[in-house]
């Protein structure tokens, strides 16, 4: 069974069951928004969190694992349990990518991974525990920065 849903980027799309999500807590910065739909973007490897109670809100959303080949999740086991505690095969790993003005600053936020409990459709943002991830991953190397530095030279 699908439904229509309005997306800021897409317009009306429709959208099946499974690709529903709670978020109890929201996310952090908007912990008001509670509904939303993980979508396909037209972009791979991209994902789009769209949310259902506003259409102006969306996220732009990667497998960090695809960012970062030697990525590690560790989060506290609190987190996962708020999401029902998922086997690994039913537990989906988001970073939230910003795309600014100068797209080759593109970055992912590996600091506040993004966990989703597949089966039960539920999801947290995280705090990782791990300090080598940072808020600001580039994505794209520069002349004068490594794109793991997640901070842009001085």
């Amino acid at each position: 069974m699908t439904e229509l849903i309005e997306t800021k980027a897409y317009g009306s799309v429709p959208v099946e069951k499974r690709q529903l999500i709670t978020f109890p807590g929201g996310l952090y910065g908007f912990e008001s928004y509670h509904e939303f739909a993980l979508l396909d973007s037209h972009t791979p490897p991209f994902y789009w969190l769209q949310s259902l109670d506003d259409r102006d809100v969306a996220f732009i959303m990667i497998n960090p694992y695809v960012a970062v080949s030697d990525y590690v999740l560790d989060i506290a086991e609190d987190d996962l349990k708020t999401i029902g505690s998922p086997p690994p095969e039913a537990l989906l790993v988001f970073a939230i990518v910003t795309i600014p003005e100068d797209h080759r600053d593109i970055s992912c936020n590996l600091q506040g991974p993004v966990i989703v409990h597949r089966e039960k459709r539920l999801g947290r943002q995280s705090i990782s525990l791990d300090q080598r991830w940072k808020i600001k991953h580039y994505l794209l190397q520069r002349e004068g920065r490594d794109a793991q530095e997640g901070q842009p030279p001085c």
